[in-house]
């Protein structure tokens, strides 16, 4: 898998310009949209090919958070055979009232898959619900890494991160005076 090459991919399906209104309320012209590369399928394909060899040795069950990482754990899923389970950011009051869905935790080695990290927020967040069910969080895989203190605030909490990319090797692969988000 050239790296490279997926990292220009990336950029060019989800980098817009524009008028864009961030989360922190700032007007941007630029932003990294990255429903983009996950809803091309080829592109969500070669990205499965790069992240599967991330999974931890031993992984019995995928764990894809609500929204972004679901795309990703069903491709990843599909491209390793192992079973995908989906987690929500909070159990639903009806029907099953289960935070993740899908195959039993209980006991299982899971690894948690995320698309875009950038504190570990979500993935922290995800670990009492899925250690709550019997889960055994083995790791956590995701397709970009934008923040490296991420990695040491997941540690805090005993899962190591393995990212696909990091949001600076993907600039650092952009031809000089192209855009940056």
């Amino acid at each position: 898998m050239d790296m490279r090459d997926l990292a220009l991919r990336i950029y060019a399906a989800s980098h817009l310009t524009g008028a864009f209104t961030l989360r922190s309320g700032k007007v941007s012209g630029e932003y990294f949209d990255k429903y983009r590369f996950e809803s091309d399928p080829a592109l969500l394909s070669a990205i499965a090919k790069a992240m599967a060899p991330l999974i931890p040795a031993g992984t019995e069950v995928l764990a894809g958070l609500e929204m972004g990482g679901i795309p990703v754990v069903t491709a990843l899923s599909l491209e390793t055979g192992l079973p995908a389970a989906y987690v929500r950011k909070a159990a639903k009051a009806y029907g099953t009232c289960k935070q993740a869905e899908g195959p039993d935790l209980s006991g299982r080695k899971v690894c948690v898959v995320e698309d875009v990290v950038t504190s570990g927020g979500a993935v922290i967040d995800s670990l009492g619900g899925l250690r709550g069910a019997g889960a055994v969080v083995v790791g956590a895989v995701c397709v970009i890494l934008r923040d490296p203190e991420a990695v040491g605030a997941l540690k805090a909490h005993g899962v190591r991160l393995c990212p696909a990319l990091t949001m600076g090797y993907i600039k650092g692969c952009l031809p000089t005076g192209l855009e940056r988000p």
